[in-house]
């Protein structure tokens, strides 16, 4: 009898942690260890050739912190690779309050995926470019080989970890067939160029020419296997004799060296929060699926297509390339995305449906419409105290706080996560996902007045559906307010301190949900 009593308890606690909290959707876990500074490869560095001490690229240690929950009994658990934004430049010379792998939003983020029971690194890349160069094709010629060796070293990061589950015995213990890589701003492009980048002939030939450069000895490809190395990193690249003056280093200076050779570099879902690709003819299907979001004013780097802009005055242009919108539109098209994408459509989630609102039905992109079009990045936050470019940082995030980017990092990881429990196959239970019917607005005779709105609103429905409760979120899926056990087909609801935008309504029924969109001036 005993032994009867405890098979229910424990079947009964099991049961009761399933249904409230579940690895991968919750944070099951109350403590992160980081285990800091590991080095996952060296690679060559063009920041050094302008130092008088060296005058060449330089090997540097590629780094990376390391977190894992504490009181983990899994050995193989899914990985994360996140790669912070900057510009491409180090931090604090690149004007931005970001450059870092340990700035605010990657802390946030990492800690909060790996309570969730993810093993995240938070990884540095090598940087340098030259962005104020009074020649365009200066510029154009500098980001892409940036952008290029930010895959080199994203490939060799991944490497690094099959290669240490091969022959150090999984010191991280991770699942290497179960990588996601994650990247924000510049980090972003580094993702979202990882999984379309895959063929190093897709550079010389991208649209309009704009990766070749004329040069004294004729047009050539702005990045070269035999001087860069090779797209995975996994080949020696060097100047050869008359091509130093060219570049801008030495001749016979080696500008890649190769790291972990021999392991696969794959990897399985790709999220990118505001990052682009070089060509949008490098997405091909086939390639791993792809999450983004994206501010769709963002000046810097496009929502849809346009030039990389430098934010200095007046900004200078460099480069045309495709941002998140495409970049979601094309693998769809492709059936890349079909692994979350087909059952997110019974989504029934305050996330997806805010997304669903504004993404025209291309599951996997988040867009965030900002009330100022500079507020570009609005999950960043930083010191004012401790940041030396803090008022440049207001420029492009002039409502920056704690509490607002913890808002926008929770709206990001609730929308990110049921679509990589499918795309990792991490066989999570998403029926809080769809457990709800959604119930056409139409078949229920919901009508919101007046709507635009100044300070209040009437909703109504039909005498068959009686309103239960209504919640009132923002364009990014936060609530603000829930009004419960109304019972009856008409309330009046207060504006109170909501400010002027874009709303959605939840109003739930006896039986299943629906939801509205409804404006205040």
């Amino acid at each position: 009898m005993k032994k009867s009593l405890l098979l229910c308890f424990l079947l009964f606690n099991l049961i009761l942690l399933n249904g409230q909290n579940q690895r991968y959707l919750d944070q099951v876990f109350s403590e992160v260890k980081v285990d800091t500074n590991i080095v996952y490869g060296v690679n060559a560095t063009i920041l050094t050739v302008a130092d008088p001490r060296f005058k060449q690229a330089m090997p540097q240690p590629l780094m990376m912190d390391i977190y894992s929950p504490v009181g983990d009994n899994l050995t193989a658990r899914p990985l994360v690779l996140y790669y912070h934004t900057g510009n491409f430049l180090p931090y604090p010379q690149n004007g931005s309050v970001s450059g870092t792998r340990r700035d605010s939003t990657c802390v946030e983020i990492c800690t909060q995926l790996a309570k969730m029971g993810y093993v995240v690194a938070s990884v540095d890349y090598r940087l340098g470019w030259d962005p104020v160069n009074t020649s365009k094709d200066i510029r154009v010629y500098t980001l892409i080989n940036a952008a290029y060796r930010g895959v080199q070293d994203g490939h060799t990061c991944i490497r690094f970890f099959k290669k240490d589950v091969t022959e150090f015995g999984n010191r991280f213990g991770v699942d290497t067939s179960r990588i996601t890589i994650w990247g924000q701003g510049t980090g972003g492009y580094v993702a979202a160029n990882l999984g379309a980048l895959d063929s190093y002939g897709k550079i010389p030939t991208a649209s309009d020419g704009k990766f070749l450069i004329n040069t004294p000895v004729g047009i050539l490809p702005m990045v070269i296997e035999a001087i860069n190395g090779n797209l995975t990193g996994t080949s020696v690249g060097t100047v050869p004799p008359g091509f130093g003056a060219l570049l801008g280093v030495p001749d016979g200076d080696t500008l890649c060296y190769p790291n972990h050779v021999g392991y696969q570099s794959g990897f399985q879902l790709g999220v990118n929060m505001g990052g682009a690709v070089g060509d949008s003819a490098w997405i091909d299907p086939g390639q791993p699926p792809v999450i983004s979001m994206h501010s769709t004013t963002d000046p810097f780097a496009p929502y849809t297509e346009g030039l990389v802009l430098v934010p200095v005055t007046p900004p200078l242009e460099v480069v045309k390339v495709q941002g998140s919108y495409l970049i979601q539109y094309l693998n769809s098209a492709y059936g890349n995305n079909n692994s979350f994408s087909s059952q997110a459509k019974l989504f029934n989630d305050p996330y997806t449906k805010a997304a669903n609102q504004l993404n025209d039905g291309l599951d996997g992109l988040y867009p965030l419409l900002r009330p100022s079009p500079y507020d570009s990045s609005p999950w960043d936050y930083w010191d004012p105290a401790t940041n030396i470019n803090h008022t440049r940082g207001l420029q492009t995030n002039p409502d920056m706080s704690k509490e607002k980017a913890l808002r926008f990092i929770d709206t990001l990881i609730n929308y990110v996560k049921p679509r990589a429990c499918l795309a990792l196959g991490l066989n999570c239970d998403l029926s809080r996902y769809t457990g709800t019917t959604s119930l056409d607005p139409a078949a229920v005779g919901l009508n919101v007045l007046p709507n635009p709105a100044q300070d209040q609103i009437v909703v109504k429905t039909d005498a068959a559906f009686p309103i239960q409760s209504i919640t009132i979120l923002d364009l990014n899926g936060r609530i603000y307010n829930t009004i419960s056990k109304i019972n009856a087909n008409s309330i009046t609801i207060n504006r109170d301190q909501l400010k002027a935008g874009i709303y959605f309504l939840k109003i739930k029924f006896e039986k299943g949900e629906s939801f509205s969109k409804v404006v205040f001036k």
